[in-house]
This record gives C-alpha cells, structure tokens and sequence, in this order.
C-alpha cells in the first residue's frame, strides 16, 4: 500500500511538474511576444491614398490668370469635364433643377438668385455680384473657399486648363459672353534706353561738346580776369597782312 502510495504522489508531483512548467513557458513566451510586437501610436493616423492630395496641398503655387487660357480653351473637351457635373446639374434650356439647379445662361446671371427659385444657400447669396469669369474660375477651383459654407460638396478642378475649358462650355450654353482680353505680355526696355536716374545715368550721361560740330581746338575755356581778349600774336599777324 505504501509503495502505490508513493508511485501515486509521484505522479502527481510529476503533472504538476508539467503544469506549472508549461505555464512558465506560455508566460515567458508572452512576454517575449509583447517586447517584439510592441504597438505603438503611429505618427500619422490612418492610410495614404495614392493620387489624392491633402486639401490646401498646393496653394501657395501662382495661379494663372483665367483670361490667359480661355484663347486655347477647348468647349469640346469642356463638355466632357462637365460629366462630372451632371449628377447634380442640368444644362439644357428649360432643364430642371436637381441637386443643383439648372446652369443654362448661368455665365453672367447674378450669383445665387433666379434658377426657378432654386434653394441656394446663404453662405452663396452672401458673395453678390455676377458669375463672371474670375468668379467662376475661384469657384470652381474651390466652391468651399470660394463661399464657406455652402451646400456645394463637389472638391473643385485643381487643373486650370480643366476649368476653362468647362467655363468655355458653359459660356456657350445660353450666355455667348465676349472673352476677357488676355493679360498683355510685360513689355521688354527698348534697345539703347539709358536709365531714368541714379549712377548708370550718370555714367550714360554724354556731355555735347561745342567742338564737335567744327573740330575747332581752340580753348573754349572763360579768359581769366585782367587776360587780353585778342591773342597778341594773332594782333601782330593781322598787322602784316595787307590792308
């Protein structure tokens, strides 16, 4: 009896050997795990997006006068810019309104006002004026910039070329305004043109010479005070000559 006893509480001691050795591992091991996956808060939240760029990215870069590509703008390719429009918009005469309203003849007309009594929203009414084509360049650069808080949810062309060729478009549906006059070219200095002032002019500055018209060497310095005012020798010569 003594001796199963004794193979017994051995082979408990030897299970709870076991136990307590594989709990030791699994505690060792978790804790290796936690040191070699350590998580930590990365720097910049979320996932980066190919070809979408930050809102503002960009804005500090020299916008090109509207009025300078509307001469090469294309209506045709206007047209297909416009697509992106016409989940909202209708252009077409008579068209009725929809998320947006109706833009025939909108190039113009006063902002925000008519269009079948469209519900535009007031941060849109508070800009006035007309929907000429500065106007309507910003606003479709971006309508949220543009009129902060409007209801407009489209991001805006951030291609300029896009812009004026769907502003062309637009011009042609109903309000065939004359195109601005382009930016006139900064003029270059003509050729030879002395400075207007300071030491370069002074430098250019030629002094007309009383000689140059009779290559005369004489002294065309003022005599001195008690000097003769007839050159002696020339007196005597003319003494000579006969009379």
């Amino acid at each position: 009896m003594a001796g199963q006893r004794n193979a017994m509480d051995l082979r408990t001691n030897t299970i709870a050997g076991w136990v307590l050795g594989a709990a030791g591992t699994a505690l060792g091991l978790s804790i290796v795990g936690g040191m070699i996956f350590h998580e930590e808060r990365p720097e910049k939240m979320g996932y980066a997006i190919e070809g979408v760029e930050a809102e503002g990215a960009g804005g500090d870069a020299a916008e090109v006068p509207i009025a300078s590509l509307l001469p090469t703008a294309d209506a045709a390719k206007g047209a297909e810019v416009f697509k992106k429009c016409a989940a909202c918009h209708t252009i077409n005469q008579g068209g009725a309104n929809g998320i947006g309203p109706n833009l025939y003849a909108t190039m113009g007309e006063a902002i925000a006002q008519g269009k079948a009594g469209f519900a535009f929203s007031d941060a849109l009414k508070a800009v006035g004026g007309k929907w000429d084509w500065d106007k309507m360049n910003a606003w479709l650069t971006s309508p949220r910039k543009f009129a902060p808080g409007t209801k407009m949810t489209f991001a805006g062309l951030s291609n300029p070329q896009d812009r004026a060729n769907v502003i062309l478009y637009l011009n042609q549906q109903g309000s065939n305004l004359p195109l601005p006059a382009a930016p006139a070219a900064n003029a270059e200095p003509a050729a030879g043109d002395a400075p207007a002032n300071g030491a370069d002019a002074a430098v250019n500055k030629v002094e007309e010479d009383p000689r140059a018209d009779t290559g005369s060497i004489a002294n065309t310095g003022t005599p001195a005070s008690g000097a003769p005012s007839v050159d002696p020798q020339a007196a005597v010569e003319g003494a000579k000559a006969p009379r």
